[in-house]
Order: C-alpha cells, then structure tokens, then sequence
C-alpha cells in the first residue's frame, strides 16, 4: 500500500508542484491574512472598544481605506488559498502519514489552517451581500473569534515548516545543479524503496500507476511554473479588480460582481438598511418628531425646523461600511458638539446616540468624546445639496469622520451625554 501512496504521490508531481512553488504562494497568502487580521481587530474594536482606547478622526478616510483592504485582501484570499492547496496536493499522500509529533503538529495545523480559514472568508463573504438567514449565529463575533484561531494555526504551522520556508525563500534554490525543478519531497529519509509495483501483487491497479510512474517528467518546467503564477495572478487580479470598485471609486467603472455600486440608491447613494426593514417610516414621517437632546437633568426637545435654524456646517465624509463599500458624500447640518452645549454638557463626555429602530444591535451607539466633540460630527439635516431620503436617515442622523457606517445612527431619536 506504502508503495501505491508513493506511487500516486510521484505521479501527481509537476513543474508547478515544488517547494519554491509552495513556499511562495504561503507568502502572498500570509500577508493577505496578516492584512485581514489587522484591519479586522481595527473595525472590531472601533465598534466594540475597550476602557481607554482611544480612535483617530483624521485622515476622515481612514476607515473607508481600513475596511476596503479588508474586505479586498480576504477576496483575494479565495484563489490563493485555492493555488496554494493545489501546490501541495502531493503531500496529502506522504506514506506514513504520520512520522512523529512535530509532523502530526504540523499536518494538524494545516489542517485546522484551511478549515478555519475557509470558513472565515466564506462567511465574510457572505456578510457583504447581507445574506444573515444563512447564519444560524452571530456574524460579527464568530468571525472576530475564528481570525485568532485562522492567524494562530497559520502562525503553528509557521513555526514547524520554518526550515523549509527558510530553505526555498529565494528563488535560486528552487532548482538543483541541473537547472531542474526540485520535486515536492519533505521526507527525504524515507526508507521506502521504490519497488516495481507489479511485483508487490496489486493486480491493475499497481500496473496503472506504474504506467503513470514512468511517465517522461518535463525537462524544463519553467514555463509550466510561469503559466501556473500567471493563471494565479489573473484569478486575483478578477475577483479583485470586479469588486474593488466598491471601495475606490475610480475603478468603479470594472465593479461588476460586488453587491453595492457608486451613486445607485436614494440620493445617489448605497443603501443597507432601509426604513422599510427597520420599521421606523411612521415615527420618522411624523411632524411631531423631535430629537431629544440630555446632560445631567438638562433635556431639551428640538424639531427639525429648530435644526435647521442653528448653524449649519458642511462637511465632506464617506459612507465606510462593514461591508466593504464606501462613498463620500457632501453633508448638511448642526454639530454635535452645538446641541450638547445648549444642554450644557461638559466637553470631552462621550455621547449616547439612540435610533426610532426598535430591536436593533446597532439602534443604541456611543461616540468616544474624540468623535462626539470633533467639529466634522454633525447632526446631518441634508446630502448633496437634498433633503435626507428616508432610507438614509430622515429626519436627522449622525455622520461622523473615521467611523464605520454602521455606527453613523440614522432616524435619530435621541442624544445623551454620558
């Protein structure tokens, strides 16, 4: 049987398939994951902050740059990991299996790698199309909880494979003396020998992989490698550049497949949520909504035609959503900072936002005192020149610089200084 496993291993071998090869695409892989995971813990915890941390409000774009390498880095995931499970398909069939701890330390790592790691850019995937009946569980802290097994398993298998990442890093050790591609071996102290196989008596079977076994090897197998990193490097290049334009939007003319595009939706803008789905179009429509404004026992009620009475700033800030999309837009109206002073709140408080949505993980917010009392923050009357749409939160909302989309609280309710 060892010698079948061998067999088959050795016939599964091409140009392609060779440390260099293998070592390569774990590079690239590894910095895409290493670029997921930082910008990941970054969206995390600007969400869900811990006691002191404290976020930068400049560059305004910060997040909008953050969230769309995350999101572009874990679609270029796809092929990558694709590529690279190809480059060691061979190994699957190592005779034994399992040679000792490290080696199963290593095969379990890799294993745990793959799986957790398939797992957590699927379901990214899915959240940017906001497919959430397909998960029977909290999307935000599983994929949070899986990017430390993801980024643990890779650092385990890291770690073991060292000497051969070591070994074959530079591209000149990929050929032997003979200009030859070395092939996809790791147990080079095996004592199996290669024996003919239609000696060890297992019928036709062994006879076919014999056949394949003896199979001429290609004798220059640069170009099989070169077409193998260019047929990777075009998988890339798609699933990225018919997405990306969600992000950037310069290439928004290539966004094909990615579920939100530039200027589509109510005042030309992308849309998550509408005010259908939150159930807030008759709060939101009445004429006797205000927006309630607290400090200590300070609460004073202000309607929208008060608003727009106050001051009112303009200000350049992008939609930066979860999701990967963002577009920057030309706000209207009060700063935040103005209504917490008429109820004499004291500068440097953080501030409680609360939405006329009802049931909502997101309907109640906390801006950090450096986003409440930051002069961009503003209550947003209008957009680009118009009135709020409904769907993006009429009769006011908030819109912060650096702050995800999903924390900029529409249909305002209320604010508190805290």
């Amino acid at each position: 049987m060892q010698s079948l496993l061998y067999a088959f291993r050795q016939a599964l071998q091409t140009p392609s398939r060779n440390p260099r090869t293998a070592v390569a695409l774990g590079r690239l892989l590894g910095f895409a994951f290493i670029l997921c995971f930082a910008t990941g813990i970054y969206s995390h915890f600007i969400q869900d902050p811990l006691p002191g941390m404290h976020f930068l409000t400049r560059p305004v774009w910060l997040y909008q740059v953050t969230q769309g390498i995350h999101i572009t880095a874990g679609i270029a995931c796809f092929p990558l990991i694709f590529a690279k499970l190809y480059s060691i398909f061979p190994l699957l069939f190592q005779t034994p299996p399992v040679k000792g701890v490290v080696h199963l330390l290593e095969r379990a790592s890799i294993a745990l790698f793959v799986a957790s790691s398939l797992f957590e850019i699927t379901i990214g995937l899915i959240n940017t199309f906001q497919w959430y009946a397909l998960f029977p569980f909290p999307f935000r802290q599983t994929h949070f909880s899986i990017s430390f097994v993801v980024i643990g398993s890779l650092a385990i298998h890291i770690a073991v494979k060292l000497p051969i990442i070591t070994r074959y890093w530079a591209k000149k050790n990929a050929y032997d003396e003979n200009g030859e591609v070395k092939p996809l071996e790791e147990h080079e102290n095996d004592d199996l020998v290669r024996l003919p196989l239609t000696d060890i008596g297992i019928g036709v079977t062994s006879r076919v992989f014999a056949w394949i076994d003896r199979a001429p090897k290609p004798k220059t197998p640069g170009t099989n490698r070169r077409g193998f990193f260019v047929t990777v490097g075009v998988a890339v290049a798609a699933v990225v550049g018919l997405t990306v334009g969600q992000s950037v939007r310069p290439l928004d003319f290539a966004n094909i497949f990615a579920p939100r595009k530039a200027g589509v939706g109510p005042n030309a803008l992308p849309v998550n949520r509408t005010a259908h789905a939150a159930k807030v179009i008759d709060d939101a429509m009445s004429p006797h909504w205000t927006l309630t404004v607290t400090a200590g026992n300070v609460t004073k009620d202000f309607n929208r035609k008060q608003l727009e009475a106050m001051t009112q700033y303009q200000v350049d800030l992008p939609i930066a959503c979860v999701e990967g999309w963002s577009q920057m837009a030309h706000w209207k109206g009060p700063r935040v900072k103005d209504l917490m002073s008429r109820v004499g709140a004291k500068q440097g408080v953080s501030v409680k936002a609360t939405s006329l949505e009802k049931g909502s993980s997101y309907a109640v917010t906390t801006m950090e005192p450096e986003f409440a009392w930051d002069d961009l923050t503003l209550i947003a009357l209008e957009v680009d020149g118009a009135t709020l749409d409904i769907d993006h939160g009429f009769p006011a909302r908030l819109i912060a610089p650096a702050r995800p989309g999903v924390l900029q609280t529409k249909w305002l309710d209320s604010i508190e200084a805290l």
